[in-house]
């Protein structure tokens, strides 16, 4: 039986991958040879012809060429468990589906995970049976995380019997392993969902990953409380609310264990009822009212003044009205003895502040430029000390300045505007029959079959003079503005986003060193120029509603964009209202301009500035005086009243009709 030659070269190619490696061509590969060279070809015309892949791929074999081999697929291993009691129950804890912790991420959980497996499952917290010290400090700095404007509740310590076995040794060493974790995630600004307030809140959140933060805490020994709370701020802004939150709070209440009544009636002073020996103990009272000349001792059970007195002490620790009667308020209070007090209105204020410090870098630089927002107001820092001030003109309710942090890099003198392609693509069809080189005060710029619109530097320029860039995802930054009589309004929110600053020369005398206030202004007029910072200066757009200012004295400011209660309701705190409702919407809708009326043969109209830029800003005069001629006033009306163009919400003016030309 003759073996078909294809099945021969196939043969031979398969050969020669398999055994060119190990240069074993011997006897088989002369038998192969000697088997094609006795094999007629095929008959078919497909086998024979000069592009067969195979015959024409021979003549280019190499035999001292080794194969490359296909790289082996990974093999994973199966997690080999300790041989220590404890050690296996902690991995057993693992592959338990119960939550460790409330509000604790699976990517946290498998965090924790791989710090045990690194160190064979070994316990961090728990040694014979009972806490260690570092674990003490742990627990501690965790119940007095109010202190740092977070909720103690959410990072529970879990009790630990007097002989626990190895099940309950391993669930309480990972619930305080997940609770310091979670702790450092909040005290970085991990606790609030910011798309949820506004999708303008975008800054680069420094979260740690659980086992950097459990790695972290296993080096710092004793001093594991102070490296925990080291996670929070340590802004002199944010340590100056805080300070004032403990003054606010006042000493913390005497410790009292937890008393958990029956049902019952509330009781006042005359009454009687089988809970009151319960108070009179934990209390530490008689156990029954004493006697009097008058009268002998009461009853045990007589709710007398003394024992309202203790209950009204109580109340007072925990911020119940102080009224001694023993109500569901102060009976949930005694069975939860051990928390604090629900925050009032003025400290919820400064949580809410205080959350919004853990939005900007741990380390803010010695060099950098905070915006408050709702303060109109620009500072520069140089070595960390405030080196200039200035006003500034912030985004409009419905065009809002975002929130976030970037590194400016370069400012640029006589800054051109351009059209921004979403205004340009409605107008291009009018101007693609128009042939002058300006039109309205713009340069019509045409590259092959392309159009655009610039604005060209000058005193009427839309940026002024200088602008500062710090490029982000919002194209947002400082620049000048040509309508500088805005500045002295005591509410400045006139801009579509971007940062006007008054007087931008003395900002570019603070951020570019080599060039001063007066050798910049010599360069107006003559044409764009960049100017690169020698290095990248931070800036923070922020939205503080109360803080302390320099001199020690506490502010609050108006909430302009109406952040301040959607944040309550997220954090839970008083003034939220209703958290599924607490969200506002980011922008306003689409909005048409009114149409003009059009029976006068000519007639004086005011004309509404429509067309909106995304990037940049424009003087606010959104009205002009034009005539319109009879034949073209329905036309102009139309073009006037237009949709606004790119994003809803922001507004920029209609270029100039040309004269004496019209483009209509």
């Amino acid at each position: 039986m003759r073996v078909p030659r294809s099945s021969l070269m196939a043969l031979a190619a398969l050969l020669t991958g398999t055994l060119a490696s190990a240069g074993a061509f011997g006897a088989e590969t002369a038998a192969l040879d000697k088997a094609l060279a006795d094999t007629p070809p095929s008959s078919s015309p497909a086998q024979s012809a000069p592009s067969d892949p195979v015959t024409t791929a021979l003549p280019d074999y190499k035999p001292d060429a080794p194969a490359a081999e296909p790289a082996p697929a990974p093999t994973v291993a199966a997690p080999v468990a300790p041989a220590d009691p404890l050690g296996a129950a902690i991995l057993a804890r693992f592959g338990d589906n119960a939550p460790l912790l409330l509000r604790l991420t699976a990517k946290d959980r498998d965090a924790i995970r791989s710090f045990y497996e690194a160190r064979a499952y070994k316990p961090l917290w728990i040694a014979d049976g009972a806490w260690t010290e570092a674990a003490k400090a742990v627990a501690a700095r965790l119940a007095a995380a109010g202190e740092d404007g977070l909720d103690a509740h959410a990072y529970t310590v879990p009790n630990l019997a007097e002989k626990p076995d190895e099940k309950a040794v391993a669930d309480a060493e990972l619930r305080l392993s997940a609770a310091a974790v979670l702790y450092a995630r909040d005290a970085r600004g991990g606790r609030i969902n910011l798309a949820s307030i506004s999708r303008l809140i975008t800054p680069k959140l420094d979260l740690p990953a659980g086992n950097e933060v459990l790695a972290k805490l296993a080096d710092a020994g004793a001093k594991t409380g102070d490296t925990l709370q080291s996670y929070n701020p340590a802004t002199p802004g944010f340590l100056a609310l805080k300070t004032r939150l403990a003054s606010l709070r006042g000493p913390a209440p005497a410790a009292v264990r937890p008393l958990r009544l029956p049902s019952g009636p509330a009781l006042r002073v005359g009454m009687r009822d089988p809970r009151v020996p319960l108070l009179r103990a934990h209390f530490g009272l008689e156990t029954r009212p004493a006697g009097t000349f008058d009268r002998g001792p009461g009853e045990p059970e007589d709710y007398d003044s003394v024992v309202a007195e203790a209950v009204a002490k109580f109340q007072r620790g925990r911020g119940l009205p102080g009224n001694g009667v023993l109500n569901v308020q102060t009976v949930l209070a005694l069975a939860d003895a051990g928390r604090s007090a629900r925050p009032t209105g003025g400290e919820a204020e400064l949580i809410v502040n205080m959350e919004r410090w853990r939005w900007l870098p741990g380390d803010l630089g010695s060099d950098y430029i905070l915006v408050n927002i709702p303060e109109y107001r620009l500072r520069a820092y140089r070595g960390g000390t405030l080196r200039d001030e200035a006003r500034v003109i912030v985004g409009k309710p419905e065009s809002r300045t975002p929130l976030f942090s970037g590194l400016m890099e370069y400012a640029v003198v006589n800054p051109s505007w351009y059209v921004p392609p979403s205004i340009l693509k409605t107008m291009a069809p009018k101007l693609a029959g128009y042939g002058g080189k300006t039109w309205g005060g713009y340069e019509v710029v045409r590259h092959g079959g392309h159009i655009s619109l610039r604005q060209p530097p000058g005193e009427r320029n839309a940026l002024g003079f200088i602008k500062f860039m710090f490029p982000n995802q919002h194209a947002v930054y400082l620049h000048d503005t040509p309508n500088r009589s805005l500045f002295s309004a005591s509410k400045r929110d006139f801009s579509h986003g971007c940062v006007r600053v008054d007087d931008p020369f003395r900002l570019a005398d603070v951020v570019l060193p080599d060039w001063s206030e007066e050798r910049l202004k010599k360069l107006i007029g003559k044409g764009e120029r960049t100017l690169r910072l020698p290095e990248k200066l931070p800036v923070h757009l922020a939205y503080f509603t109360a803080y302390v200012d320099d001199g020690g004295t506490y502010r609050t400011l108006p909430d302009l964009y109406g952040y301040d209660a959607p944040m309550r309701a997220a954090l839970g705190l008083p003034g939220g209202g209703n958290p599924a409702m607490a969200r506002l919407p980011d922008e306003a809708p689409r909005r048409k301009a009114e149409r003009t009326a059009t029976s006068a043969p000519a007639r004086t109209v005011q004309r509404r500035v429509t067309h909106r830029h995304v990037a940049d800003e424009w003087p606010d005069n959104r009205y002009e005086e034009v005539t319109v001629p009879r034949r073209a006033s329905r036309r102009a009306a139309r073009a006037d009243s237009a949709p606004e163009f790119g994003e809803p919400g922001l507004w920029t003016p209609a270029p100039q009709q040309p004269a004496p030309r019209s483009w209509w």
